[in-house]
């Protein structure tokens, strides 16, 4: 068996590997270094981030993408240096003709993305948040790249897609300070509206939890045919749902117990029925009261 061949072969290997072991060293050398560099890059993005006020998990994904930028930089010289005939302009152009590819394919997933992006950046709402979306309500747990992550009042998780919060409107409940509450009461026409609004406002001065400032009002805001709406207003700290829910019960029960005892007058269900004498009634009226009677008399 002739071996002078496999020999040569052989040997030519172990020279082109001898030939390139500096570029491989240099090679990696460099990809440490720019994985070093991208592991700052990641974490002087977090600090940039959460300096700026804005949410953690906006940092985190900013600087997970600012640490692939650089990876992906640091690959590319790295190829160029082990392989020189490898041309980096060739492979963007290879990545960006599938990107069109990848978009088409994954274009929920990316528009998703994207609406986190700038959720976190504008920051219409925060972790810990009580939100109001579509048909549901609750305290919002995360904010990921693809959804939103809420906790319902009665214990249930709930998954919103991002484009879903970006595209439709968000009612945030704990946005400012102050809430304000309001309800409605119909006291009857007789009654003194002044005594009513006067009593009212009385009794929210006298509950913990309403404030002084501002101030609550007791406004007329509609006549109806049974009686006098008086709007009640009073603001409030309490801005999570169940806070004020249970500072609305207060306020109500309080009402209501004030009203009683100060007899103040509701409207009460009634109809005025007008019974007219029978001979009130028009001839015509008449003379067909009289045949009914004559035929029940025969």
């Amino acid at each position: 068996m002739n071996f002078s061949r496999a020999l040569t072969t052989l040997q030519s290997m172990a020279d082109s590997i001898i030939a390139g072991f500096p570029n491989f060293v240099l090679a990696l050398a460099i990809f440490f270094l720019f994985y070093f560099i991208a592991k700052r890059t990641r974490l002087i993005v977090v600090r940039l981030t959460e300096k700026q006020h804005k949410a953690r998990n906006l940092g985190i994904i900013l600087g997970k993408l600012a640490q692939s930028a650089v990876i992906l930089i640091g690959l590319l010289i790295v190829l160029s240096i082990l392989f020189p005939s490898f041309n980096p302009g060739d492979l963007i152009q290879l990545l960006g003709i599938g990107s069109v590819a990848i978009g088409f394919a994954f274009h929920d997933l990316f528009q998703n993305f994207l609406a986190g992006i700038l959720l976190l950046l504008t920051a219409p709402f925060r972790i810990g948040d009580q939100i109001v979306v579509q048909q549901y309500e609750g305290t919002v747990e995360d904010i990921a790249m693809r959804a939103t992550t809420i906790k319902t009042y009665d214990g249930r998780r709930v998954v919103i897609p991002n484009t879903d919060l970006f595209t439709n409107s968000v009612t945030v409940n704990t946005a400012f300070e102050h809430r304000r509450q309001e309800y409605e009461i119909e006291i009857s026409f007789d009654e003194d509206i002044e005594r009513v609004k006067n009593l009212a406002l009385e009794t929210l001065a006298s509950l913990n939890g309403v404030l002084s400032q501002p101030p609550a009002e007791a406004l007329v805001v509609d006549l109806r045919n049974a009686g006098v709406v008086l709007r009640i207003s009073w603001w409030t700290r309490m801005c999570g749902q169940p806070e004020a829910l249970h500072l609305q019960d207060r306020v109500l029960t309080s009402l209501k117990d004030q009203l009683t005892i100060h007899q103040v007058a509701f409207p009460t269900q009634s109809q005025h029925i007008v019974l007219q004498p029978f001979s009130e009634l028009r001839p015509e009226r008449q003379t067909d009261g009289f045949a009914l009677s004559n035929a029940l008399e025969n």
